[in-house]
Formats: structure tokens, sequence, C-alpha cells
């Protein structure tokens, strides 16, 4: 999905994904070091980037959207907390060699090109130890009208995210679910998704 198609979705009133953090996001966020510093990737409008700066993380993001970065910024100036948010794509972010405590991504669906670069600099770019929170729509996503790319190759599989992660960090979760969501009005009703937290 273009620039173009972000910047239009994140020009419409309100926020597409709402302005409350993903809820595997938030139910994880425990296992990340007090104050550490964490990225993300893809991030949209800022729900969870203002989160986690919410729970005293060190919080850089970005997406290719210039009008997504602006709205993750006053959501930010909103709730009182910073924020380093930058108008970047995937390809084009300079990840800093062991620096974050936690890499997270949420539905970040990307052609594979790009998400095999991604996956591999998000643990690069971690410390030892460090994590990687990961949600997005699986394969099985095709069937459900609860949001997501119709693309299949920009969708999750385990199979996939074993290929990516298993030989440079410790898969601590892996699993596929149904869940209903409830994240604004582009992801709404059951849907099919896939979560992954591995520790470098």
């Amino acid at each position: 999905m273009t620039q173009d198609f972000w910047n239009t979705r994140y020009r419409a009133a309100g926020f597409a994904y709402g302005r409350t953090p993903n809820r595997f996001l938030a139910a994880h966020a425990h296992l990340l070091p007090p104050g550490g510093r964490v990225l993300l990737p893809a991030e949209g409008e800022g729900r969870n980037a203002v989160f986690l700066a919410k729970q005293g993380f060190a919080v850089t993001c970005f997406d290719q959207s210039e009008v997504g970065v602006e709205k993750a910024k006053a959501l930010a100036a909103k709730n009182r907390v910073s924020i380093a948010a930058l108008a970047a794509d995937a390809l084009a972010f300079d990840y800093p060699p062991g620096y974050y405590d936690a890499v997270a991504l949420i539905f970040a669906h990307l052609p594979p090109r790009v998400r095999h670069h991604l996956h591999a600099k998000t643990v690069a770019t971690l410390k030892p130890g460090g994590l990687v929170l990961l949600q997005a729509f699986c394969t099985e996503q095709l069937h459900y009208a609860s949001g997501g790319p119709k693309d299949p190759t920009m969708l999750y599989s385990e199979a996939t995210l074993r290929k990516d992660f298993a030989a440079c960090a410790e898969i601590l979760l892996l699993e596929t679910v149904l869940e209903t969501l409830d994240e604004g009005p582009s992801h709404q009703g059951e849907g099919a998704v896939i979560s992954l937290i591995a520790r470098k």
C-alpha cells in the first residue's frame, strides 16, 4: 500500500485504528524493562506509541505517512507525553545496532522484500535480550472482513515468522487465533491474527 493510500486514510476525521493501544501490546508491555527504549515501525497515528510513552518508555516511532506522523505527535501532545515520531519508510529508516530494548510491530503489513529487511533490522537494532512483540493478520484473514491487506503475500503465517526470526532470536510465543477486533473503524469484527514474542 502506497504513501498516498495511507495519507488519504489518515486524513479522515478521527483515528482509523482508534486511540487505545493494541490489546496484545498492552497485555505484554510488562515484559519490557522499565524506562526502556522501544521502536515502533509503521506506527500510523500513534496509539501504541502514546500508550508506551504513558508507561514511561522512551518511544521512537516512524511511518511512511506524514499525515499519520503529525496525528501521532498531536495525540502525544494531547496526552502530555513525549515521543520521537518520524516520517520514514522501513527501507530508509536508520536502525542503530544494539540500541533498543524492544521493537513492537503491530499490523505492520509490508511486501515480502521489505518485510524481510524490516525483520532483520528489527533484531539487529535490539540489545542482547531485547524483545520483538509482533501482531498482524495471518493468511486466513482473507476470509474475514475486519481489515488488513487483500494481497496474500502481505499476510503472515507461523512458517514465515519462524523463517524470519528463528535463526536470530528465541521464539517465546507464536500463535494464531481468531479474535474479535475493536480497534477504530478500520479493524472491526472477527479476525485471524498471529502473535509473536521473540528474544534476541
